[in-house]
């Protein structure tokens, strides 16, 4: 159950963070560049939850007990 529970969390926040990344994207067309892209969503501590959630996916994923 608690590896259920742990895939459930790093699912949510990788599709929390990929939103708000996706959200930012809107900043493009008004006429920053891709470095300044970057570097604007380097600062935002609500982005790291995308490529830590599926850290944590992959982590469950590779210690699930394989039961036949």
């Amino acid at each position: 159950m608690g590896h259920v529970f742990l895939f459930l969390l790093g699912f949510g926040l990788a599709v929390a963070g990929g939103v708000t990344l996706i959200s930012y994207m809107n900043f493009l067309p008004a006429g920053i560049s891709w470095a300044e892209y970057f570097l604007f969503v380097s600062g935002r501590i609500e982005c790291y939850f995308f490529p830590i959630g599926l850290l944590i996916m992959a982590i469950v994923i590779y210690t699930f007990p394989n039961r036949l």
